[in-house]
């Protein structure tokens, strides 16, 4: 890794909008800090990149990841928690199983990983969280009741701590990445994959307004 580049975690990046974004990030001149399940990335390396494991709602996978963070940096420039699920986006009836799966993935080890990072974030670094309009309360519909609530979830927790980092500089952002061609977006989807990271790049370097929920899809903040 290259000590003069900028430093990004990102999780969730062996396929979709995280693998994206890391080829976006590594383009920008950043080294990348990313996770995996395996700890592995299939056909893409890069001098630039460090892939570790991650199973995100296992808490000594998480341990055992922000230790090996924190021995290749104790400095990090933008975090982006990407890695979610949504078994249930389709279906109009909770599922207790799915249901727990979901906020635990999207919500808790979320806000866990979060924290035990948050003092290694520079001043006046970045936080962002890959959310969703289906969160939004001006969108609320019958389906994807644990990920609608767990996305509005992750809205909330950006707002509430972008008030705990105003001292440090810190711009904290949830962000709609568009609808997507991914394994939940399908193919019909509009945006690419490489759209998305694009967009979400940019919303990285322009938004101020810390705790605002940005949509790539609409220029400015919703």
């Amino acid at each position: 890794m290259n000590k003069l580049y900028k430093t990004a975690v990102i999780t969730g990046i062996s396929s979709g909008i995280g693998l994206a974004l890391t080829k976006k990030l590594l383009d920008e001149n950043f080294n990348v800090i990313g996770t995996t399940r395996s700890g592995k990335l299939d056909d893409f390396s890069h001098s630039n990149l460090k892939v570790i494991p991650l199973e995100a709602t296992n808490q000594e996978s998480r341990n055992n990841a922000i230790n090996e963070i924190l021995a290749i940096t104790t400095d990090i420039d933008l975090l982006v928690n990407n890695a979610g699920i949504a078994p249930d986006a389709f279906s109009n009836q909770p599922d207790f199983d799915s249901f727990t799966e979901t906020i635990n993935t999207n919500v808790t080890s979320v806000i866990f990983f979060t924290e035990s990072l948050l003092k290694n974030i520079k001043t006046g670094g970045k936080i962002t969280f890959i959310s969703s309009s289906m969160g939004l309360l001006k969108n609320a519909a019958p389906n994807g009741t644990a990920y609608r609530l767990s996305k509005n979830a992750i809205n909330m927790y950006a707002a509430m701590l972008a008030t705990r980092v105003v001292s440090e500089q810190i711009v904290v952002t949830p962000i709609h990445p568009g609808w997507v061609q991914t394994k939940l977006g399908g193919n019909q989807a509009p945006f690419t994959t490489e759209d998305s990271a694009d967009g979400i790049y940019n919303a990285i370097l322009l938004n101020t307004a810390s705790g605002k929920f940005w949509d790539i899809t609409i220029p400015g903040l919703d």
